[in-house]
């Protein structure tokens, strides 16, 4: 249901920009729905309890269960009034009181009348982190443990096949690809060793313009094979020529995966406060 629908369509003549972090674990996913605990719904939630009326929401990309985010961005049509006497600090503020811990408004932002989160995106990125050997300690909720060393060289090697304009129907679970374009462009996909908190973290970066469902951890369970030694770097082309999910590699657990920024175009998001 449209939550403006008790607002005149004229009346909401900007947009208010929010970039959200939160904890995945404890959601149920972006997207609200009924019974359970999402993203969209808290937040919704705190916008109606503040703004004092409905409200529409659109997301820069609707993350599955589990997944968690340090730059998701949000898109809300404002009235006149409220662009102009509501101050940034107040809103974040607000919303810092009305959303649970798990969730957090990390900066509010301006846009024109008709911006969206998710059509006017040019690029999103995401981070997957996988810690070998021992047990994480501080990134135990944020990171996949694999026991067994990996080979990050050959996983490095398998990426370029990921880059372009491709099919990535095989990364994509069967029932989300039926009937749908499957059709993505990945502009960069980086694996690299980093120390974050103290452990040694297998980072694997995707940019892409947009993802499609299970995307990237479809893409890290299928580069683990290759680190593990069980597949080839070559193999991953092969996968992405079959268009078929059974030929690519299990789904990497949902706690490893961060959304972690979005891409606009120049100068069509500004600063809350006008100068």
């Amino acid at each position: 249901m449209d939550g403006t629908q008790d607002i005149a369509r004229e009346a909401l003549d900007a947009t208010l920009v929010l970039t959200l972090g939160y904890r995945g674990a404890g959601f149920s996913g972006f997207a609200e729905q009924e019974g359970q605990r999402t993203v969209a719904g808290e937040l919704r939630r705190a916008l109606e309890t503040f703004l004092r009326r409905p409200v529409s929401l659109v997301c820069a990309g609707r993350t599955d269960a589990g997944v968690h985010a340090i730059g998701q961005v949000v898109s809300v049509p404002v009235t006149h009034e409220e662009r102009e006497g509501l101050s940034a600090h107040r809103i974040l503020v607000a919303l810092g009181a009305l959303t649970p811990d798990d969730l957090s408004v990390r900066e509010v932002r301006a846009a024109p009348r008709g911006f969206s989160a998710r059509f006017d995106a040019l690029e999103r990125r995401y981070r997957y982190r996988i810690v070998e050997g021992a047990e994480p300690a501080l990134l135990h909720d944020f990171a996949w443990w694999h026991p067994r060393a990996l080979d990050v060289e050959a996983m490095a090697k398998a990426a370029p096949a990921l880059l372009g304009e491709r099919d990535f129907k095989s990364f994509c679970r069967a029932s989300s690809a039926e009937g749908k374009p499957t059709r993505r462009n990945v502009h960069a996909v980086r694996v690299q060793r980093r120390h974050e908190m103290g452990e040694r973290v297998i980072a694997i970066d995707i940019a892409a313009s947009s993802f499609l469902h299970t995307m990237v951890r479809s893409i890290v369970g299928s580069l683990a094979l290759v680190g593990e030694g069980a597949r080839e770097p070559e193999w991953l082309e092969e996968v992405v020529r079959a268009c078929d999910r059974r030929a690519a590699g299990p789904t990497a657990p949902a706690r490893g995966l961060t959304f972690q920024v979005v891409r606009y175009p120049t100068g069509l998001i500004e600063p809350w406060e006008r100068v």
